[in-house]
């Protein structure tokens, strides 16, 4: 071999050479480049996981909030299902002795009556009473007991007729739902929560009284849990007294008077006659478009601590849409009023 062919060997050697230390190169960089890369997925995916356990924690947060809720929810359902039971034994133990009075009135009236005209035939008969009938006449006033005992009989009549109202409503209102829904007279139940919050409608020294005007439709009975159904009500006609007296905030009485506080209740069928439409409205400050929007999530109120749980509505809810699978809604307009729209089916 000679010397030329060395020199080539030796060019080609060196040729190779510079391929191999640029291939290095090369790897080199894509080894650095590969490493970054793998720097920044395990960065993500600390990340990734750091993410993923802090969103466990949250759930888990979450998960116990909500076994909490539940268990406040059963506490509070097992009290009102008490409640109910106990408020429905009052209301039966009342109307027995109420029963008993009001019973015995109607004779108590006639015996009276008779009482009466047999003096009114004595006198007659005998015109010059005895020194001391006379003295026993003036004492006892006979003019004014014939008068007044017929109106106190009368007055006794009216304050047992409603007691006994009173009482059915509070019998109605508190009935306890089977695990079958059963026929209900729903204006039996929107009028005996009207009943139980008369107190709150009746006027006081600050304003004159709440005006409901009722609008009822006719239609049959409604297939549906009466107790939970007058839990509704009682709910939203609380909330319509409560937003009618914030809306007196600053008002004098006169000035409340020319603008009545006023709740409607409106009640028919809707245009395909399987539902029942509920339309309670009232004439307060109304409720803002954000507020809409949550007012019916679960513990969300507007109102002051100690004044609002946030479960009414959400428990109306929850009543409307689960258990009868129908519609709760709300339209409103600040400085006009609000309005509440119970649709359910009769079946």
């Amino acid at each position: 071999m000679g010397i030329v062919d060395y020199q080539q060997e030796i060019q080609e050697l060196k040729k190779a050479n510079r391929i191999i230390q640029k291939k290095l190169e090369r790897s080199e960089s894509d080894r650095i480049k590969l490493e970054d890369i793998n720097t920044k997925k395990e960065s993500l995916l600390r990340k990734v996981i750091d993410e993923l356990k802090e969103y466990q924690n949250k759930l888990e947060e979450r998960s116990h909030e909500l076994e909490i809720m539940l268990l406040n929810l059963q506490i509070m359902q097992n009290k009102m299902s008490t409640l109910g039971s106990l408020v429905a034994e009052v209301a039966h133990e009342i109307n027995n002795p109420v029963g008993f009075i009001a019973g015995n009135l109607t004779p108590a009236k006639e015996y009276i009556h008779n009482l009466l005209h047999l003096i009114d035939l004595y006198q007659q008969t005998y015109p010059k009473a005895s020194q001391k009938i006379q003295e026993t006449i003036e004492v006892i006033d006979l003019e004014y007991v014939r008068e007044d005992l017929p109106k106190l009989i009368s007055s006794m009549r009216e304050g047992t007729d409603r007691i006994s109202n009173i009482s059915n409503s509070l019998r109605t209102f508190s009935r306890a739902d089977t695990e079958q829904k059963v026929l209900f007279n729903i204006h039996e139940g929107i009028n005996s929560t009207l009943l139980i919050l008369k107190h709150r409608l009746k006027a006081n020294k600050i304003r004159p009284c709440i005006q409901v005007v009722k609008d009822y439709g006719e239609f049959p009975l409604v297939k549906c849990f009466p107790g939970q159904l007058n839990q509704v009500f009682m709910n939203l006609l609380a909330n319509a007294i409560d937003a009618l007296e914030e809306s007196n905030s600053g008002l004098s009485f006169d000035e409340i008077k020319k603008n009545p506080n006023q709740i409607t209740i409106h009640t028919s069928l809707t245009e395909d006659n399987n539902h029942v439409l509920i339309r309670i409205q009232d004439n307060g400050l109304g409720i803002s478009a954000d507020v809409q929007q949550k007012m019916f999530d679960h513990l969300f109120t507007t109102k002051p601590v100690g004044k609002g749980t946030g479960l009414g509505l959400s428990i109306a809810y929850q009543i409307i849409a689960q258990k009868h699978k129908g519609t709760l809604k709300v339209n409103s307009v600040l400085g006009v009023g609000s309005e509440f729209i119970i649709t359910i089916p009769f079946f």
